[in-house]
């Protein structure tokens, strides 16, 4: 099977110095193992994603040296896609109405560890007696869709981490917001399958969702990728790089004067592959394996020396 790999960007703002690393190292693993890569524009959220930010994302990614076999349908066009996947669920009885406020679930659940997300549904909405869920419909409650997941999710074996176990309960994942947008672990599953990715590399902080998706995939009858979750940048404040940290965005750099093969052989650097002098991508392809990347996290700053990158000793 040809090795099929992924860069997923969602358009809610400028590219910045994380997301230009992912998606090196997605396209290096893809390549380097003989494989293609796909570009996917999430833009499920349309109050944050704008068509001028995913112009501006292909314009960064031909720029650092990154290209792509094939662009997907943005998420924005594929509601009727997302709606088949719930109807199949709903055949079988595994979605029901929650009524719960996103501050219900977020005070009664919330996150544990890095990248977990708030769990389940506190009220017992999957317990509701139907002709007490129909009122509630009927009178105009807004509600979220959930889907029934198993009591024990299933083992993720991941490429730099090894197995993940999922501990306890994780509860019911929302499939569409209360809103009716689609949820972003259903797209992402779906559009994965519709992709024929075989390998997702992402960052850190979706770690723990791979389980969840895992089975979600199963219950779709899709097939799950192999997931590889490569350390994040940070910020000064040991936080996820982010746009609160400061404009440290691609298009700054660009315009900064800073060339794209010094871009690259930095962000190579805080991988921990050995790169000299200017490299474009193509230049890092011979010999890379992701297993044998820098597995810690990194810190990013900004001086009067330009760019610096620091791994962080996690103990």
């Amino acid at each position: 099977m040809t090795v099929t790999g992924r860069f997923a960007p969602s358009p809610s703002g400028p590219m910045h110095l994380g997301n230009a690393r992912s998606a090196l190292l997605a396209w290096l693993d893809a390549r380097a193992r003989g494989g293609r890569v796909v570009l996917r524009i999430e833009d499920l959220d349309r109050d944050r994603c704008r068509p001028e930010y995913a112009v501006a994302v292909r314009d960064d990614l031909r720029w650092l040296g990154l290209d792509w076999d094939a662009e997907s349908t943005a998420q924005s066009r594929r509601d009727a896609v997302y709606e088949a996947a719930l109807a199949g669920l709903r055949e079988r009885g595994l979605v029901y109405e929650c009524f719960c406020t996103r501050r219900d679930v977020a005070v009664a659940s919330a996150p544990h560890g890095p990248g977990e997300e708030p769990r389940g549904c506190p009220r017992g909405c999957a317990d509701l007696d139907p002709a007490e869920r129909r009122r509630r419909v009927d009178a105009g409650e807004r509600a979220a869709l959930r889907v029934r997941l198993p009591a024990v999710l299933p083992a993720v074996d991941d490429r730099l981490h090894g197995l993940v176990v999922p501990s306890g309960d994780s509860g019911d994942m929302v499939v569409r917001r209360s809103d009716g947008l689609h949820a972003y672990h259903l797209a992402v599953v779906v559009d994965d399958a519709a992709d024929g990715v075989t390998d997702v590399v992402r960052g850190d902080d979706l770690l723990a969702s791979a389980p969840r998706q895992a089975a979600l995939a199963r219950l779709l009858d899709l097939p799950v990728p192999a997931y590889a979750h490569v350390p994040l940048l940070l910020g000064p404040d040991g936080a996820r790089l982010a746009k609160r940290h400061g404009a440290i965005s691609i298009a700054e750099l660009r315009g900064s004067g800073i060339a794209p093969d010094m871009l690259v052989t930095a962000l190579a650097g805080s991988a921990g592959l050995g790169a000299d002098g200017g490299a474009r991508p193509i230049d890092l392809v011979e010999g890379f394996a992701l297993e044998r990347i820098d597995r810690r996290p990194v810190t990013v700053r900004t001086d009067s020396s330009g760019l610096r990158f620091d791994a962080v000793n996690c103990g």
